[in-house]
């Protein structure tokens, strides 16, 4: 059976870290997150679309683990404004 090729990558204070993984096919991305370490992700995406823990994966893929942001933007945007 042919193996799929995903990466992992999570935007960490002014870097990322990426991680490469073959899984086997029909795997989820809570398959890869276990896989690459990482658990407990409140959002994460393939390709910059939201997606749920339970999703399939297809070869290629880039399963992006969101953070949460710090401020809302419309309130930093209306304090530069200031």
């Amino acid at each position: 059976m042919a193996k799929l090729r995903v990466e992992v990558i999570e935007a960490v204070a002014h870097r990322h870290e990426r991680v490469a993984l073959e899984l086997e096919q029909g795997a989820t991305v809570r398959t890869a997150l276990a896989a690459a370490g990482r658990t407990g992700m409140p959002a994460v995406g393939i390709h910059g679309r939201r997606v749920g823990l339970d999703a399939r994966l297809a070869d290629g893929d880039r399963v992006e683990i969101y953070r949460p942001l710090r401020a809302d933007p419309k309130a930093a945007r209306r304090r530069r404004a200031r």
